[in-house]
């Protein structure tokens, strides 16, 4: 196993658990806070998917999905560039889905775009600095496997907001 055999089946686990976590939820379901400062199952999904997309969009010098159709598709209201980073309650309230199929839909793409960025990848390819504005300055490995463990946390709490559902 190489490489990009490990991070596909990282990321294809990935997309595997956003399809179970939101599917067959109801938009008041998938937009439901615990309290009022939490996120819902709207945002963390639509964060993780919007970080991987704009990361590996990056990382493999090409377009992100989201402003291709997602942006519009999914119509939240906020700057296109904007991936949820320090996003306050009220932004985090913003994020109101109407269906879980759109927020597996864009996800979908960007994973597709995903194993496509790793076909490319080699084993010198990992080793590139991609991103000077950190000391020490980032390596395309070490964005990769920070953008899996960013998916992997959100789908954690995902996963948690799910559970709490019955008590909402």
């Amino acid at each position: 196993m190489d490489a990009r055999d490990v991070y596909r089946t990282l990321f294809d686990a990935i997309a595997e658990s956003v399809e179970r976590t939101v599917g067959g939820l109801s938009a008041d379901q998938l937009n439901a806070r615990p309290f009022d400062e939490a996120n819902s199952i709207s945002w963390l999904v639509w964060h993780l998917t919007r970080v991987q997309d704009d990361h590996l969009a990056d990382a493999f010098d090409h377009r992100q999905v989201w402003p291709q159709r997602w942006s519009a598709e999914l119509a939240l209201g906020l700057p296109e560039g904007d991936t949820g980073y320090g996003h306050s309650s009220e932004q985090v309230a913003q994020v109101q889905v109407t269906s879980a199929d759109l927020l597996i839909g864009y996800h979908r793409d960007v994973h597709q775009q995903t194993l496509v960025d790793l076909e490319s990848l080699t084993a010198d390819s990992l080793d590139e600095v991609i991103d000077e504005r950190w000391d020490p300055p980032v390596t395309r490995g070490v964005r990769l496997a920070s953008v899996v463990g960013d998916c992997y946390q959100h789908l954690g709490q995902a996963g948690y907001v799910r559970g709490l559902l019955p008590h909402l």
